[in-house]
Parts: structure tokens; C-alpha cells; sequence
């Protein structure tokens, strides 16, 4: 299980908030809605999503922050215990089909 963060912002600065998170690390989801609570975008991230996966999604976050003045950035994490079983999980081995 996961939380979430909720950023109150303005459009100018949201992009700047967006990379921030990003780069924080421990992000699945981010959306973005205006200021009477109507989601305008929502994208997942990804573990490898970074450079050139995410150009256009940030232009598309520009294109919204030229036309909203308010809005709000809601951001799912996973949480602490999650982030310590994944290792445990990568410990599994991994399933091996064989063809013959």
C-alpha cells in the first residue's frame, strides 16, 4: 500500500514540481487537477521512466500550466515497508521457461 501527498500550486511553477518529485524518487502516480477538484491529467511513473520517456509528458505539463492559474498535484507514493520487501522479492528466482 501506498499514500499520497497533495501540493496546492500554481501553473507557473508546476512543472518545476513535477521534476522535483520526480526526482525524489518513490512515485507511482502523479495527477494533476484544476482548482474546483476536476482531474486534468494523470500519469503513472515508472521505475526506469526517465529523459526522453518523460519529454513528453513534461511538454504536456507545460501546455496545462500556460492555461491554469491554481491546481492541485497528487502524488502516490509507495510507502517505507513496501520499498523494504522489494528486495525480498527481487530474491525469488526468476521464472525460466524452456522451449524444446
Amino acid at each position: 500500500m501506498g499514500f499520497k501527498e497533495t501540493f496546492q500550486i500554481n501553473g507557473e511553477n508546476l512543472l518545476q514540481k513535477i521534476k522535483d518529485i520526480i526526482a525524489e524518487g518513490n512515485v507511482n502516480k502523479i495527477s494533476i487537477s484544476d482548482k474546483h477538484g476536476k482531474e486534468i491529467m494523470s500519469f503513472p511513473i515508472t521505475v526506469g521512466a526517465i529523459g526522453l520517456i518523460l519529454a513528453p509528458v513534461f511538454a504536456a505539463i507545460g501546455a496545462v500550466a500556460a492555461l491554469l492559474t491554481e491546481c492541485t498535484i497528487t502524488v502516490e507514493r509507495n510507502s517505507e515497508k513496501k520499498e523494504e520487501e522489494k528486495p525480498d522479492d527481487s530474491a525469488e528466482p526468476p521464472t525460466t521457461i524452456t522451449v524444446k
